[in-house]
């Protein structure tokens, strides 16, 4: 916007300064032919004056003193009657026969004509039946060198005002576009969830009815999740006391078959409001935007669940690479990836089946992250998207990392493992160096 506002303006000035320097061309060349003509005419009254003064014997040296003090690039010449000097047609500048002698002696009256870019102007007197005639030639030097200097300077002048709108242009486009810069940052903040950015008011009026008005949303965003998390926290410790009285009626039910259902009911309903709730507050956390070292997170974790494996006798294999893998994820959203990704295989598999996690770094700096079990496979159907599940579960876990996966630029995919059993790989964006 602020390039645009400037070539706007440049292009604006520029027309206002061509439309008037090419009149403004011609009416130095108009002035220049005129004050040419003028001092062609001064010239010639002069010389007709010495002729109307001077007698015979001392108008010769008269002439030519008068005409050794005009300007270089002028000739002036004085045609005389035939007779009138023994010996003598001409005075000052000679020139070859000119046929405007004639054409001036029968019009009577001066007049000019062009010829090779030079001015020659005609002017008679009178003196009974002789008559004298001045010739004035003007080079076209003469004539072009006062129209050309003082177009250059019109043309400098042009220049530098064209500089000096553009630069004005630019402050001016400058003062409108840098406070919109700034709410545009601010709101890509607040996008990345930063929610205590507020934008500065200041700039034009309607920059700063936009900038008060993104403050405003924000502080009502911000309100809005407080109040949220507020809610989710209380409806956690809301339902704990149920959930216990309910898990110590079961104790009492002698029918171990009801008794055990009712249990895997509760835990699934546990396991539900923990994901509820952990869900809903990640959206909050300022550092989903971070980076981490992928191979040291997935080793404390794999280590972490190591001792629920060997407790139920599942094979955990690994292969993570001992150099460091930087991923544009957050060390604590990996480790919920990670968490889910496992507990999912441990909740929906057999004990004794195994698992494996791989860590492979890709050659574009992505970093893939795979789960893999010798289970019964994934269900059939949309498994992935929030609160879809075959199996018995709230369908958060594979929505939680796929929405890690794509925040850090990557994506999720499922397939069938080597194993026999589910294939979950997470791939990564390679973090910013």
């Amino acid at each position: 916007m602020r390039r645009r506002l400037t070539f706007l303006v440049a292009a604006t000035t520029s027309a206002v300064i061509v439309a008037f320097l090419v009149p403004m061309t011609f009416l130095l060349r108009t002035l220049a032919n005129e004050r040419v003509a003028a001092g062609s005419a001064q010239r010639q009254l002069g010389v007709l004056t010495l002729v109307g003064t001077q007698s015979k014997q001392e108008l010769p040296a008269r002439v030519e003193e008068y005409l050794k003090r005009q300007q270089d690039g002028t000739r002036t010449t004085l045609y005389l009657p035939e007779g009138y000097l023994q010996g003598r047609t001409m005075l000052g500048a000679q020139v070859s026969d000119d046929a405007g002698v004639a054409r001036a002696i029968e019009v009577r009256d001066p007049y000019s004509r062009p010829q090779d870019g030079a001015l020659i102007s005609y002017r008679v007197l009178f003196a009974g039946n002789e008559a004298f005639v001045t010739r004035d030639e003007v080079s076209a030097e003469i004539r072009e060198a006062g129209v050309l200097r003082r177009t250059l300077v019109i043309g400098a002048l042009a220049i530098l005002l064209l500089g000096i709108a553009a630069f004005a242009a630019d402050r001016l486009a400058r003062r409108v576009t840098e406070p919109i810069q700034e709410v545009a940052r601010a709101a890509d903040a607040m996008h990345e969830g930063s929610l205590d950015v507020r934008v500065e008011e200041a700039g034009m009026p309607e920059v700063i009815a936009l900038a008060r008005a993104l403050n405003r949303l924000a502080e009502r965003v911000g309100r809005l999740l407080s109040a949220e998390r507020d809610a989710v926290a209380d409806l956690s410790h809301r339902l704990r006391t149920p959930v216990t009285a309910l898990r110590l009626d079961t104790e009492m039910i002698t029918d171990p078959d009801v008794s055990e259902r009712l249990r895997t009911h509760i835990t699934q309903l546990e396991r539900t409001v923990d994901a509820i709730v952990h869900d809903a507050r990640r959206p909050t956390r300022a550092d989903s935007t971070g980076s981490c070292d992928a191979a040291k997170v997935v080793r404390e974790r794999v280590a972490f669940w190591s001792a629920l494996a060997e407790e139920q006798d599942r094979p955990l294999r690994t292969a993570v690479p001992d150099r460091p893998l930087r991923a544009k994820v957050s060390a604590d959203d990996l480790s919920d990836v990670v968490d889910v990704l496992l507990d999912n295989v441990f909740a929906h598999t057999d004990d004794g089946v195994p698992i494996e996690v791989w860590v492979v770094p890709r050659a574009d700096g992505a970093i893939v992250l795979t789960v893999e079990d010798g289970g019964t496979g994934l269900p059939a159907g949309d498994i992935v998207s929030r609160g879809s599940s075959g199996a018995g579960s709230t369908g958060l876990g594979l929505d939680i990392a796929r929405r890690a996966a794509m925040a850090s630029g990557g994506w999720l995919e499922l397939g069938q493992s080597r194993l026999g059993g589910a294939l979950v790989r997470v791939v990564l964006g390679k973090a910013a160096s």
